[in-house]
């Protein structure tokens, strides 16, 4: 079980219309494979399993308003004390900080540009087993148009100490925990920018990444599965990554290890 740190990526999960269908998307994309679900109290909520240890969950939507989306859980261990300093920063809570059973205690927030994220206090869910390997979470960034308050939110909300990447151009920036070295050995969350290269109409958000062994293949996977893809594979210093959509509109990130002798 890893240990997290207070801001630190611990759970992802999937709002879904449909949760038997996720399950066949990612049983096959990704070899998982899920518990029953859990009851009504708990919004039939179902977990899924990477060689037994448990890496993320799927939840049907309880209203179809509501997006289609991969979200993430930042840890914290005071989930209330965490919304005051959320709302200090300026920053709103979607859902003020709710017990779920024995399992721990869950929010819902967004940050100043609007990009949502949840809270998880734990209790005998503790979050990821597993992580940073094949077919399991490996990474999430954030996507805004407020850059400089958006900065300044998570230095203030969780001590990120960030640094700027600017690769190629491209403007970005990881955050490390507070009495970390910020680089890319201790980074957590980064921040990227929306710009005129995205569509207007694309809202703040949360890309969440999964490692795969074979990016163009998963992405091959994800295409026959009825899944969409959002941008080609494509090589970067960290790896080879592609954005995706599965077959009801949940978009996420795959990333594999770098190519040898790709010009990132």
């Amino acid at each position: 079980m890893a240990a997290f740190v207070e801001g630190a990526p611990c759970w992802v999960d999937a709002s879904l219309p449909d949760v038997e269908a996720g399950k066949r998307f990612y049983g096959e994309l990704f070899g998982w494979t899920f518990a029953d679900s859990a009851g009504a109290e708990y919004g039939h909520y179902t977990q899924a399993y990477s060689r037994g240890r448990n890496v993320a969950a799927l939840a049907p939507k309880p209203d179809g308003r509501m997006p289609t989306v991969w979200g993430v859980y930042l840890y914290t261990n005071d989930a209330y004390a965490c919304a005051q300093r959320i709302r200090a920063a300026g920053g709103q809570m979607v859902m003020d900080p709710m017990p779920v059973g024995p399992y721990g205690t869950a929010a819902m927030a967004a940050d100043p540009g609007g990009a949502v994220f949840g809270l998880w206090q734990p209790g005998t869910h503790h979050g990821f087993e597993a992580q940073q390997e094949p077919f399991t979470y490996c990474w999430s960034e954030v996507y805004t148009r407020a850059r400089d308050a958006v900065d300044v939110f998570y230095a203030k909300v969780f001590g990120y100490v960030p640094q700027d990447q600017d690769d190629a151009g491209v403007e970005y920036r990881i955050w490390s925990p507070p009495g970390k070295a910020p680089g890319t050995d201790t980074a957590v969350l980064g921040r990227s920018l929306i710009t005129d290269a995205f569509p207007e109409i694309m809202p703040a958000h949360f890309l969440v990444y999964f490692a795969v062994p074979d990016c163009d293949r998963s992405v091959a996977t994800a295409k026959r599965l009825g899944g969409r893809v959002t941008a080609d594979p494509f090589d970067t210093p960290y790896g080879r990554i592609a954005v995706v959509a599965d077959n009801q509109g949940a978009v996420f990130g795959l990333l594999s290890e770098p190519r040898a002798g790709a010009d990132a």
